[in-house]
Protein backbone atom coordinates (compact mmCIF):
# COMPACT_ATOMS: atom_id res chain seq x y z
CA UNK A 1 0.00 0.00 0.00
CA UNK A 2 2.71 2.37 0.95
CA UNK A 3 4.57 1.92 -2.43
CA UNK A 4 1.32 2.58 -4.71
CA UNK A 5 -0.15 5.37 -3.14
CA UNK A 6 3.83 7.00 -3.16
CA UNK A 7 3.72 6.75 -6.50
CA UNK A 8 0.71 7.75 -6.87
CA UNK A 9 1.82 10.86 -4.82
CA UNK A 10 4.99 11.38 -6.29
CA UNK A 11 5.58 9.09 -9.17
CA UNK A 12 9.41 8.08 -10.14
CA UNK A 13 10.47 10.27 -7.16
CA UNK A 14 8.89 8.44 -4.76
CA UNK A 15 11.88 6.57 -4.62
CA UNK A 16 13.84 9.10 -2.79
CA UNK A 17 11.04 8.90 0.04
CA UNK A 18 11.15 5.29 0.97
CA UNK A 19 13.62 3.90 3.38
CA UNK A 20 14.33 0.34 3.10
CA UNK A 21 14.62 -2.91 1.23
CA UNK A 22 12.68 -2.95 -1.87
CA UNK A 23 12.12 -3.84 -5.24
CA UNK A 24 9.36 -3.09 -6.97
CA UNK A 25 7.37 -2.59 -10.53
CA UNK A 26 4.50 -0.02 -10.78
CA UNK A 27 1.89 -0.27 -14.06
CA UNK A 28 0.77 3.32 -14.46
CA UNK A 29 -1.98 3.48 -16.90
CA UNK A 30 -3.48 6.69 -16.04
CA UNK A 31 -2.88 8.94 -18.93
CA UNK A 32 -3.08 6.10 -21.69
CA UNK A 33 -5.78 6.24 -23.82
CA UNK A 34 -6.11 2.79 -25.09
CA UNK A 35 -6.13 -1.00 -22.84
CA UNK A 36 -2.99 -2.39 -22.44
CA UNK A 37 -0.67 1.35 -22.76
CA UNK A 38 1.10 2.53 -19.79
CA UNK A 39 4.21 2.58 -18.12
CA UNK A 40 6.17 0.07 -16.17
CA UNK A 41 8.07 1.72 -13.56
CA UNK A 42 11.19 -1.06 -11.90
CA UNK A 43 13.19 0.30 -9.05
CA UNK A 44 15.34 -1.25 -6.82
CA UNK A 45 16.58 -0.14 -3.31
CA UNK A 46 19.79 1.84 -2.66
CA UNK A 47 21.93 -0.65 -1.34
CA UNK A 48 20.75 -3.41 -3.32
CA UNK A 49 19.60 -5.46 -0.60
CA UNK A 50 16.85 -7.24 -2.57
CA UNK A 51 17.19 -8.49 -6.21
CA UNK A 52 15.89 -7.19 -9.80
CA UNK A 53 16.66 -9.40 -13.16
CA UNK A 54 14.90 -7.95 -16.25
CA UNK A 55 15.57 -8.94 -20.16
CA UNK A 56 14.62 -7.63 -23.47
CA UNK A 57 13.85 -10.67 -26.50
CA UNK A 58 13.41 -9.68 -29.43
CA UNK A 59 10.69 -12.58 -30.88
CA UNK A 60 11.47 -13.73 -34.55
CA UNK A 61 8.46 -15.98 -35.25
CA UNK A 62 4.46 -15.39 -35.38
CA UNK A 63 4.15 -16.18 -31.83
CA UNK A 64 5.38 -16.34 -28.40
CA UNK A 65 4.52 -18.79 -25.51
CA UNK A 66 5.26 -19.20 -21.93
CA UNK A 67 4.92 -22.87 -20.70
CA UNK A 68 3.04 -23.86 -18.07
CA UNK A 69 5.88 -24.19 -15.56
CA UNK A 70 7.43 -20.50 -16.56
CA UNK A 71 3.61 -18.63 -16.07
CA UNK A 72 3.59 -19.78 -12.59
CA UNK A 73 6.92 -18.88 -12.08
CA UNK A 74 7.43 -16.06 -14.09
CA UNK A 75 6.44 -12.74 -12.63
CA UNK A 76 5.14 -10.69 -15.52
CA UNK A 77 5.72 -10.77 -19.12
CA UNK A 78 5.00 -7.35 -20.69
CA UNK A 79 4.62 -6.79 -24.43
CA UNK A 80 3.03 -4.12 -27.10
CA UNK A 81 -0.64 -5.19 -29.18
CA UNK A 82 -2.01 -7.15 -26.55
CA UNK A 83 -5.37 -8.41 -27.47
CA UNK A 84 -8.51 -7.27 -25.77
CA UNK A 85 -9.05 -10.25 -23.62
CA UNK A 86 -5.29 -9.97 -22.35
CA UNK A 87 -4.14 -8.20 -19.25
CA UNK A 88 -1.20 -6.22 -19.71
CA UNK A 89 0.74 -7.60 -16.88
CA UNK A 90 0.18 -11.13 -17.20
CA UNK A 91 -1.20 -14.10 -19.50
CA UNK A 92 -4.32 -16.02 -17.90
CA UNK A 93 -4.00 -18.41 -20.17
CA UNK A 94 -0.62 -20.20 -20.60
CA UNK A 95 -1.65 -22.09 -23.75
CA UNK A 96 -2.50 -18.92 -25.68
CA UNK A 97 -0.12 -17.01 -27.31
CA UNK A 98 0.81 -13.41 -27.91
CA UNK A 99 -0.05 -12.19 -30.93
CA UNK A 100 2.51 -11.12 -33.53
CA UNK A 101 4.95 -9.26 -30.82
CA UNK A 102 7.84 -7.77 -31.66
CA UNK A 103 9.90 -7.99 -28.85
CA UNK A 104 8.92 -8.69 -24.91
CA UNK A 105 10.35 -7.56 -21.40
CA UNK A 106 10.40 -10.08 -18.65
CA UNK A 107 11.37 -8.86 -15.03
CA UNK A 108 11.74 -11.44 -11.52
CA UNK A 109 12.93 -11.12 -8.57
CA UNK A 110 15.25 -13.82 -9.35
CA UNK A 111 17.51 -15.06 -12.13
CA UNK A 112 15.62 -19.05 -12.20
CA UNK A 113 12.68 -17.42 -12.48
CA UNK A 114 13.33 -15.81 -15.53
CA UNK A 115 15.21 -19.27 -17.14
CA UNK A 116 11.91 -20.89 -16.16
CA UNK A 117 9.99 -19.10 -17.72
CA UNK A 118 11.11 -20.97 -21.32
CA UNK A 119 11.61 -17.90 -23.00
CA UNK A 120 15.06 -16.83 -22.52
CA UNK A 121 18.04 -18.80 -24.02
CA UNK A 122 19.68 -20.89 -21.58
CA UNK A 123 23.19 -19.08 -22.80
CA UNK A 124 26.37 -18.67 -20.63
CA UNK A 125 27.75 -15.07 -20.57
CA UNK A 126 31.32 -15.53 -21.27
CA UNK A 127 31.78 -11.27 -19.76
CA UNK A 128 29.84 -12.65 -16.57
CA UNK A 129 32.04 -15.86 -16.28
CA UNK A 130 35.12 -13.05 -16.67
CA UNK A 131 34.04 -11.51 -13.17
CA UNK A 132 32.87 -14.17 -11.71
CA UNK A 133 36.59 -15.77 -11.68
CA UNK A 134 38.04 -13.23 -10.56
CA UNK A 135 36.25 -12.57 -7.65
CA UNK A 136 34.46 -15.36 -6.74
CA UNK A 137 30.56 -13.95 -7.83
CA UNK A 138 29.72 -12.34 -10.55
CA UNK A 139 29.57 -8.72 -10.70
CA UNK A 140 26.74 -5.90 -11.07
CA UNK A 141 24.70 -5.61 -13.57
CA UNK A 142 25.69 -8.67 -15.16
CA UNK A 143 24.34 -11.98 -14.81
CA UNK A 144 26.06 -15.39 -15.93
CA UNK A 145 22.95 -15.73 -18.53
CA UNK A 146 23.62 -13.67 -21.70
CA UNK A 147 21.10 -11.36 -22.56
CA UNK A 148 19.80 -10.66 -18.82
CA UNK A 149 20.99 -7.96 -16.22
CA UNK A 150 20.48 -6.60 -12.76
CA UNK A 151 19.24 -3.39 -12.13
CA UNK A 152 21.97 -2.14 -10.37
CA UNK A 153 20.99 -0.67 -6.47
CA UNK A 154 19.88 2.80 -6.61
CA UNK A 155 18.61 2.61 -9.84
CA UNK A 156 15.04 2.66 -11.74
CA UNK A 157 13.88 1.91 -15.01
CA UNK A 158 10.85 2.74 -16.93
CA UNK A 159 8.97 0.60 -19.41
CA UNK A 160 7.05 1.93 -21.90
CA UNK A 161 4.06 -0.11 -23.43
CA UNK A 162 2.06 1.09 -26.42
CA UNK A 163 2.24 0.17 -29.94
CA UNK A 164 5.98 -0.07 -29.99
CA UNK A 165 8.01 -1.59 -26.78
CA UNK A 166 10.50 1.05 -25.50
CA UNK A 167 12.93 0.24 -22.34
CA UNK A 168 14.63 3.37 -20.80
CA UNK A 169 18.35 2.71 -20.23
CA UNK A 170 19.03 2.53 -15.92
CA UNK A 171 18.61 5.57 -14.08
CA UNK A 172 20.60 6.18 -11.03
CA UNK A 173 18.60 7.72 -8.23
CA UNK A 174 20.72 6.98 -5.58
CA UNK A 175 24.58 7.31 -5.33
CA UNK A 176 26.86 6.19 -2.71
CA UNK A 177 29.62 7.68 -4.47
CA UNK A 178 28.12 10.97 -4.46
CA UNK A 179 26.46 10.90 -1.01
CA UNK A 180 29.69 10.26 0.68
CA UNK A 181 31.64 13.27 -0.89
CA UNK A 182 28.81 15.49 -0.18
CA UNK A 183 30.76 15.40 3.76
CA UNK A 184 28.46 18.03 4.96
CA UNK A 185 28.83 18.16 8.73
CA UNK A 186 28.92 20.52 11.03
CA UNK A 187 31.56 20.41 13.73
CA UNK A 188 28.90 19.61 16.51
CA UNK A 189 28.34 16.48 14.14
CA UNK A 190 31.90 15.52 14.27
CA UNK A 191 32.68 16.36 17.72
CA UNK A 192 29.82 13.79 18.88
CA UNK A 193 30.23 10.77 15.79
CA UNK A 194 29.92 8.22 18.43
CA UNK A 195 26.99 9.91 19.38
CA UNK A 196 25.05 10.14 16.63
CA UNK A 197 25.91 6.24 14.96
CA UNK A 198 24.45 5.01 18.67
CA UNK A 199 21.49 7.02 18.42
CA UNK A 200 21.10 5.99 14.20
CA UNK A 201 21.79 2.70 14.41
CA UNK A 202 19.54 2.22 17.64
CA UNK A 203 16.93 3.38 15.59
CA UNK A 204 17.55 1.18 12.52
CA UNK A 205 17.52 -1.46 15.04
CA UNK A 206 14.37 -0.67 16.75
CA UNK A 207 12.45 -0.41 13.10
CA UNK A 208 13.88 -3.23 12.01
CA UNK A 209 12.41 -5.50 14.92
CA UNK A 210 9.32 -4.52 14.53
CA UNK A 211 7.10 -7.77 13.13
CA UNK A 212 4.32 -10.22 13.34
CA UNK A 213 6.35 -13.55 13.43
CA UNK A 214 9.06 -14.36 15.98
CA UNK A 215 12.27 -12.76 15.09
CA UNK A 216 15.87 -13.12 16.63
CA UNK A 217 19.74 -12.02 16.12
CA UNK A 218 22.51 -14.38 14.15
CA UNK A 219 25.19 -14.19 17.03
CA UNK A 220 28.42 -14.59 15.76
CA UNK A 221 31.44 -14.03 18.25
CA UNK A 222 31.61 -10.82 15.97
CA UNK A 223 31.83 -7.23 16.97
CA UNK A 224 28.51 -6.90 14.50
CA UNK A 225 25.89 -9.29 15.40
CA UNK A 226 26.97 -8.78 19.09
CA UNK A 227 26.58 -4.77 18.69
CA UNK A 228 23.01 -6.09 17.15
CA UNK A 229 22.38 -8.58 19.80
CA UNK A 230 23.00 -5.80 22.57
CA UNK A 231 21.07 -3.28 21.13
CA UNK A 232 18.10 -5.68 20.09
CA UNK A 233 17.88 -7.31 24.06
CA UNK A 234 17.45 -3.94 25.18
CA UNK A 235 14.07 -3.27 22.96
CA UNK A 236 12.96 -6.48 23.71
CA UNK A 237 14.28 -8.23 26.86
CA UNK A 238 15.00 -12.04 26.02
CA UNK A 239 15.40 -12.09 22.06
CA UNK A 240 16.34 -14.62 20.61
CA UNK A 241 19.58 -15.33 19.47
CA UNK A 242 21.04 -17.97 17.38
CA UNK A 243 24.53 -19.68 16.83
CA UNK A 244 25.72 -22.08 14.00
CA UNK A 245 28.83 -23.96 15.61
CA UNK A 246 31.62 -26.38 14.02
CA UNK A 247 33.55 -29.19 16.32
CA UNK A 248 36.84 -27.39 14.84
CA UNK A 249 37.82 -25.12 17.11
CA UNK A 250 39.86 -23.36 14.96
CA UNK A 251 36.46 -21.98 13.07
CA UNK A 252 33.63 -21.95 16.20
CA UNK A 253 33.06 -19.04 17.70
CA UNK A 254 29.72 -20.85 19.18
CA UNK A 255 31.84 -20.55 22.93
CA UNK A 256 32.25 -16.76 22.97
CA UNK A 257 28.56 -16.12 21.33
CA UNK A 258 27.48 -18.32 24.11
CA UNK A 259 28.86 -16.25 26.68
CA UNK A 260 27.81 -13.19 25.11
CA UNK A 261 24.05 -14.17 24.77
CA UNK A 262 24.67 -15.02 28.56
CA UNK A 263 25.29 -11.83 29.58
CA UNK A 264 23.00 -9.54 27.35
CA UNK A 265 20.23 -12.48 28.60
CA UNK A 266 18.86 -13.47 24.87
CA UNK A 267 16.85 -17.06 24.96
CA UNK A 268 19.51 -18.39 22.86
CA UNK A 269 20.21 -21.51 20.68
CA UNK A 270 23.26 -23.37 18.82
CA UNK A 271 23.30 -25.43 16.41
CA UNK A 272 25.92 -27.81 15.74
CA UNK A 273 26.99 -28.20 11.86
CA UNK A 274 29.39 -31.15 10.78
CA UNK A 275 30.61 -32.03 7.60
CA UNK A 276 27.97 -35.05 7.56
CA UNK A 277 25.62 -31.97 7.78
CA UNK A 278 26.97 -30.53 5.03
CA UNK A 279 26.98 -33.81 2.57
CA UNK A 280 23.23 -34.13 3.26
CA UNK A 281 22.29 -31.14 2.43
CA UNK A 282 24.78 -29.96 -0.33
CA UNK A 283 23.02 -30.31 -3.37
CA UNK A 284 20.16 -28.87 -2.16
CA UNK A 285 22.38 -26.10 -1.01
CA UNK A 286 23.68 -25.40 -4.18
CA UNK A 287 20.46 -25.50 -6.30
CA UNK A 288 19.34 -22.78 -3.92
CA UNK A 289 22.09 -20.45 -5.23
CA UNK A 290 20.42 -18.37 -7.57
CA UNK A 291 23.74 -17.68 -9.03
CA UNK A 292 27.13 -19.05 -8.73
CA UNK A 293 29.40 -18.13 -5.46
CA UNK A 294 31.40 -18.91 -3.49
CA UNK A 295 30.01 -17.78 -0.01
CA UNK A 296 26.53 -18.81 -0.68
CA UNK A 297 26.72 -22.25 1.05
CA UNK A 298 28.18 -20.34 3.92
CA UNK A 299 24.67 -18.07 3.82
CA UNK A 300 22.38 -21.21 3.52
CA UNK A 301 23.31 -23.34 6.65
CA UNK A 302 22.84 -20.05 8.67
CA UNK A 303 19.59 -19.51 6.77
CA UNK A 304 19.07 -23.28 8.04
CA UNK A 305 19.74 -22.80 11.66
CA UNK A 306 17.69 -20.09 11.53
CA UNK A 307 14.35 -21.86 11.22
CA UNK A 308 15.58 -24.70 13.19
CA UNK A 309 15.29 -22.21 15.78
CA UNK A 310 11.93 -21.58 15.27
CA UNK A 311 12.46 -17.94 13.41
CA UNK A 312 11.14 -15.90 10.49
CA UNK A 313 12.41 -12.95 10.65
CA UNK A 314 16.56 -12.83 11.61
CA UNK A 315 18.41 -9.88 12.11
CA UNK A 316 21.86 -10.36 10.25
CA UNK A 317 25.24 -7.78 10.55
CA UNK A 318 25.71 -7.85 7.19
CA UNK A 319 27.46 -3.83 6.24
CA UNK A 320 28.92 -3.62 9.21
CA UNK A 321 32.22 -4.33 7.86
CA UNK A 322 31.63 -2.09 4.73
CA UNK A 323 30.40 0.75 6.76
CA UNK A 324 32.73 0.87 9.84
CA UNK A 325 36.06 -0.74 8.33
CA UNK A 326 36.94 -4.29 9.40
CA UNK A 327 37.99 -5.95 6.14
CA UNK A 328 41.96 -6.55 5.68
CA UNK A 329 41.57 -4.66 2.44
CA UNK A 330 41.17 -1.05 4.21
CA UNK A 331 44.85 -1.97 5.35
CA UNK A 332 45.52 -3.39 1.85
CA UNK A 333 44.45 -1.16 -0.56
CA UNK A 334 46.62 1.95 0.42
CA UNK A 335 49.61 -0.10 -0.34
CA UNK A 336 48.17 -1.73 -3.39
CA UNK A 337 47.33 1.65 -4.42
CA UNK A 338 51.40 2.76 -3.89
CA UNK A 339 52.49 -0.25 -6.11
CA UNK A 340 50.09 0.26 -9.15
CA UNK A 341 50.74 4.20 -9.45
CA UNK A 342 54.48 2.59 -9.66
CA UNK A 343 53.94 0.21 -12.19
CA UNK A 344 51.93 2.30 -13.87
CA UNK A 345 54.48 4.90 -14.89
CA UNK A 346 57.44 2.40 -15.52
CA UNK A 347 57.80 2.01 -18.83
CA UNK A 348 56.51 -1.76 -20.18
CA UNK A 349 60.17 -3.11 -20.97
CA UNK A 350 61.52 -1.98 -17.56
CA UNK A 351 58.25 -3.43 -15.54
CA UNK A 352 58.62 -6.73 -17.29
CA UNK A 353 62.48 -6.38 -16.15
CA UNK A 354 61.77 -6.26 -12.74
CA UNK A 355 58.80 -8.41 -12.70
CA UNK A 356 61.05 -11.60 -11.20
CA UNK A 357 62.61 -9.64 -8.19
CA UNK A 358 58.75 -7.62 -7.48
CA UNK A 359 57.52 -11.66 -7.41
CA UNK A 360 60.33 -12.68 -5.07
CA UNK A 361 59.84 -9.82 -2.74
CA UNK A 362 56.36 -10.68 -2.44
CA UNK A 363 56.99 -14.99 -1.47
CA UNK A 364 56.95 -14.90 1.89
CA UNK A 365 53.59 -12.73 2.44
CA UNK A 366 51.29 -15.98 1.20
CA UNK A 367 50.67 -19.50 0.23
CA UNK A 368 51.18 -17.69 -3.26
CA UNK A 369 47.77 -16.23 -3.86
CA UNK A 370 48.84 -13.08 -2.58
CA UNK A 371 52.02 -12.64 -4.65
CA UNK A 372 50.12 -13.61 -7.51
CA UNK A 373 47.89 -10.71 -7.19
CA UNK A 374 50.80 -8.41 -6.81
CA UNK A 375 52.49 -9.73 -9.42
CA UNK A 376 49.65 -8.99 -11.33
CA UNK A 377 48.96 -5.81 -10.08
CA UNK A 378 52.49 -5.03 -10.84
CA UNK A 379 52.76 -6.59 -14.63
CA UNK A 380 49.19 -5.51 -15.78
CA UNK A 381 48.70 -2.56 -13.72
CA UNK A 382 45.18 -1.50 -15.20
CA UNK A 383 43.92 -4.64 -15.86
CA UNK A 384 41.57 -3.81 -13.39
CA UNK A 385 39.59 -0.30 -12.16
CA UNK A 386 41.28 -0.05 -9.26
CA UNK A 387 44.18 -1.56 -7.07
CA UNK A 388 41.38 -2.30 -4.39
CA UNK A 389 39.76 -4.55 -6.80
CA UNK A 390 43.45 -6.17 -6.95
CA UNK A 391 43.16 -7.08 -3.07
CA UNK A 392 39.54 -8.56 -3.57
CA UNK A 393 40.37 -10.96 -6.62
CA UNK A 394 39.87 -14.60 -6.52
CA UNK A 395 41.96 -15.23 -9.33
CA UNK A 396 44.13 -12.54 -10.61
CA UNK A 397 43.72 -11.25 -14.39
CA UNK A 398 46.30 -13.17 -15.59
CA UNK A 399 45.07 -17.00 -14.46
CA UNK A 400 42.24 -15.83 -15.27
CA UNK A 401 43.09 -15.53 -18.75
CA UNK A 402 44.63 -18.81 -18.41
CA UNK A 403 41.71 -20.68 -17.84
CA UNK A 404 39.35 -19.00 -20.03
CA UNK A 405 42.36 -20.18 -22.48
CA UNK A 406 42.40 -16.88 -24.52
CA UNK A 407 38.58 -16.55 -24.72
CA UNK A 408 37.56 -13.22 -22.46
CA UNK A 409 35.10 -10.71 -23.84
CA UNK A 410 36.73 -9.09 -26.92
CA UNK A 411 33.67 -6.61 -27.59
CA UNK A 412 34.91 -3.89 -25.42
CA UNK A 413 34.88 -3.48 -21.53
CA UNK A 414 32.04 -5.22 -20.28
CA UNK A 415 29.17 -3.61 -18.34
CA UNK A 416 30.50 -4.99 -15.16
CA UNK A 417 33.71 -3.05 -16.01
CA UNK A 418 31.80 0.38 -15.80
CA UNK A 419 30.03 -0.30 -13.17
CA UNK A 420 33.41 -1.50 -10.81
CA UNK A 421 34.80 2.24 -12.87
CA UNK A 422 32.47 3.73 -11.92
CA UNK A 423 32.47 3.20 -8.62
CA UNK A 424 36.52 3.96 -8.36
CA UNK A 425 36.15 7.20 -9.87
CA UNK A 426 33.87 8.25 -7.45
CA UNK A 427 35.97 6.86 -4.94
CA UNK A 428 38.80 8.62 -5.95
CA UNK A 429 37.46 11.79 -4.60
CA UNK A 430 37.27 10.48 -0.84
CA UNK A 431 39.47 10.15 1.75
CA UNK A 432 41.52 6.20 1.29
CA UNK A 433 39.47 4.57 4.39
CA UNK A 434 36.17 6.02 2.85
CA UNK A 435 36.63 5.26 -1.03
CA UNK A 436 37.40 1.80 0.16
CA UNK A 437 34.14 1.97 1.88
CA UNK A 438 32.11 2.28 -1.00
CA UNK A 439 33.85 0.27 -3.48
CA UNK A 440 33.34 -2.60 -1.16
CA UNK A 441 29.73 -1.53 -0.37
CA UNK A 442 29.51 -1.72 -4.15
CA UNK A 443 31.04 -5.19 -5.26
CA UNK A 444 31.53 -7.49 -2.33
CA UNK A 445 28.80 -6.77 -0.40
CA UNK A 446 26.02 -6.18 -3.68
CA UNK A 447 27.66 -9.03 -5.62
CA UNK A 448 28.00 -11.75 -2.75
CA UNK A 449 26.62 -10.96 0.66
CA UNK A 450 23.40 -9.64 -0.39
CA UNK A 451 22.66 -11.72 -3.53
CA UNK A 452 23.50 -14.92 -1.50
CA UNK A 453 21.25 -13.78 1.45
CA UNK A 454 18.39 -12.74 -0.12
CA UNK A 455 18.91 -16.35 -2.12
CA UNK A 456 19.78 -18.66 0.36
CA UNK A 457 17.05 -17.09 2.98
CA UNK A 458 14.04 -17.56 0.76
CA UNK A 459 14.68 -21.51 0.41
CA UNK A 460 14.17 -21.48 3.88
CA UNK A 461 10.83 -18.56 4.06
CA UNK A 462 13.39 -16.84 6.12
CA UNK A 463 13.24 -13.06 6.26
CA UNK A 464 17.11 -11.25 6.90
CA UNK A 465 17.00 -8.35 7.63
CA UNK A 466 20.01 -5.75 7.59
CA UNK A 467 19.74 -2.80 10.29
CA UNK A 468 23.72 -1.56 9.50
CA UNK A 469 22.27 -0.85 5.86
CA UNK A 470 19.36 1.49 6.86
CA UNK A 471 20.88 4.25 4.20
CA UNK A 472 20.93 7.58 6.71
CA UNK A 473 23.30 5.58 8.92
CA UNK A 474 25.47 4.84 6.06
CA UNK A 475 25.68 8.37 4.74
CA UNK A 476 26.14 10.01 7.79
CA UNK A 477 28.66 7.58 8.57
CA UNK A 478 29.99 7.79 4.76
CA UNK A 479 30.44 11.64 5.05
CA UNK A 480 32.54 11.18 8.14
CA UNK A 481 36.47 12.13 7.19
CA UNK A 482 38.59 8.99 8.00
CA UNK A 483 40.21 10.61 11.27
CA UNK A 484 36.86 9.74 13.06
CA UNK A 485 36.45 6.39 12.09
CA UNK A 486 40.17 5.17 12.08
CA UNK A 487 42.19 4.55 15.45
CA UNK A 488 45.09 2.86 15.65
CA UNK A 489 44.51 -0.66 17.63
CA UNK A 490 41.42 -0.60 17.94
CA UNK A 491 38.70 -2.44 15.18
CA UNK A 492 35.65 -0.62 13.85
CA UNK A 493 36.98 1.96 16.49
CA UNK A 494 33.81 4.30 15.62
CA UNK A 495 31.27 1.60 16.12
CA UNK A 496 33.10 0.44 19.07
CA UNK A 497 33.45 3.73 20.89
CA UNK A 498 29.55 4.12 20.09
CA UNK A 499 28.90 0.62 22.11
CA UNK A 500 31.68 1.05 24.33
CA UNK A 501 28.79 0.22 26.95
CA UNK A 502 27.46 -3.06 25.35
CA UNK A 503 30.35 -4.50 23.96
CA UNK A 504 32.51 -7.43 25.53
CA UNK A 505 35.98 -6.36 25.58
CA UNK A 506 36.08 -10.33 25.09
CA UNK A 507 34.41 -9.51 21.35
CA UNK A 508 36.24 -6.21 20.84
CA UNK A 509 39.82 -7.15 21.39
CA UNK A 510 39.97 -10.63 19.90
CA UNK A 511 41.43 -11.38 16.44
CA UNK A 512 38.90 -10.77 13.44
CA UNK A 513 38.11 -14.22 11.87
CA UNK A 514 35.02 -14.08 9.43
CA UNK A 515 32.33 -16.28 9.39
CA UNK A 516 33.00 -19.51 7.24
CA UNK A 517 32.35 -23.03 7.17
CA UNK A 518 35.39 -25.35 7.59
CA UNK A 519 36.21 -25.67 3.87
CA UNK A 520 40.26 -25.75 4.17
CA UNK A 521 39.36 -28.84 6.11
CA UNK A 522 36.82 -30.49 4.99
CA UNK A 523 38.04 -30.09 1.43
CA UNK A 524 40.93 -32.47 2.35
CA UNK A 525 38.53 -34.91 4.29
CA UNK A 526 35.12 -35.22 3.37
CA UNK A 527 34.14 -33.48 0.63
CA UNK A 528 37.78 -34.39 -1.12
CA UNK A 529 35.40 -36.81 -3.43
CA UNK A 530 32.88 -34.27 -4.52
CA UNK A 531 35.57 -31.95 -5.80
CA UNK A 532 37.39 -34.36 -7.49
CA UNK A 533 34.54 -35.96 -9.16
CA UNK A 534 32.77 -32.47 -9.64
CA UNK A 535 35.97 -31.16 -11.39
CA UNK A 536 36.70 -34.10 -13.56
CA UNK A 537 33.86 -33.27 -16.60
CA UNK A 538 32.96 -29.69 -16.83
CA UNK A 539 30.07 -28.86 -17.94
CA UNK A 540 28.86 -28.72 -21.89
CA UNK A 541 28.97 -24.43 -21.99
CA UNK A 542 32.18 -24.47 -19.56
CA UNK A 543 33.63 -26.78 -21.65
CA UNK A 544 33.65 -24.19 -24.77
CA UNK A 545 35.03 -21.57 -22.59
CA UNK A 546 37.33 -23.11 -20.04
CA UNK A 547 40.66 -25.13 -20.30
CA UNK A 548 40.10 -28.08 -18.64
CA UNK A 549 43.69 -29.10 -17.49
CA UNK A 550 43.97 -25.57 -15.97
CA UNK A 551 40.67 -25.77 -13.94
CA UNK A 552 42.55 -29.33 -12.97
CA UNK A 553 45.51 -27.97 -11.62
CA UNK A 554 44.01 -25.20 -9.15
CA UNK A 555 42.52 -28.24 -7.36
CA UNK A 556 46.12 -30.02 -7.72
CA UNK A 557 47.55 -26.84 -6.75
CA UNK A 558 45.13 -26.80 -3.27
CA UNK A 559 46.13 -30.41 -2.66
CA UNK A 560 49.86 -29.47 -3.02
CA UNK A 561 49.27 -26.14 -0.22
CA UNK A 562 50.00 -23.78 -3.03
CA UNK A 563 46.89 -21.87 -2.96
CA UNK A 564 43.97 -21.49 -0.71
CA UNK A 565 40.61 -23.50 -1.13
CA UNK A 566 38.35 -20.75 -2.21
CA UNK A 567 40.16 -21.12 -5.83
CA UNK A 568 38.92 -24.89 -6.43
CA UNK A 569 35.45 -24.65 -4.69
CA UNK A 570 34.54 -21.53 -6.60
CA UNK A 571 35.13 -23.70 -9.71
CA UNK A 572 33.12 -26.47 -8.19
CA UNK A 573 29.98 -24.01 -7.62
CA UNK A 574 30.43 -22.66 -11.00
CA UNK A 575 30.66 -26.09 -12.79
CA UNK A 576 27.50 -28.00 -10.88
CA UNK A 577 25.09 -24.20 -11.16
CA UNK A 578 25.99 -24.41 -15.11
CA UNK A 579 25.21 -27.94 -15.30
CA UNK A 580 22.17 -27.66 -13.28
CA UNK A 581 20.31 -24.32 -15.13
CA UNK A 582 22.37 -24.32 -18.41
Amino acid sequence: EVIAHAYEEWGPESVERLQGMFAFAVFDCRYSYREGEGTVFLARDRMGIKPLYYCRLPIDGDEFRISDFGLRNAEYAISPQLTDQTSPLTIPNPKSAIPNPQSVFLFASELRTLLSSGAVPRKLSRSALESYLLFGSVSEPETLVDGVYSLPPGHCLTVRVGQTLSVSEPECYWNLGVSAARNGHDKQALNHAAENVREKLEASVRRHLIADVPVGVFLSGGIDSTALAALASREIPGVHTFTVGFREDEFNEARIAERTAHALGTDHSELTLNADDLLKRLEEAMGALDQPSIDGVNTYFVSWAATQAGLKVALSGLGGDEVFGGYSTFQRTPHFQRIRSIGGIVPDGLRTAMSAAVASATEGIGPGDAARKIAALWNEPHSLPDAYFFSRALFPPPQVTELMNGNENSDGKPRWWTWLARSAEYARKLDPFTAVSCMESQSYLVNTLLRDTDSMSMAHSLEVRVPFLDHELVEFVMQLPESTKLRKGLPKSLLTSALADVLPDEVVNQTKRGFTLPWATWLKGPLKKNLEQGLSELAEPLQQVLDVNEVRNVWKNYLQGQTSWSRPWSLFVLNQWVRKYL
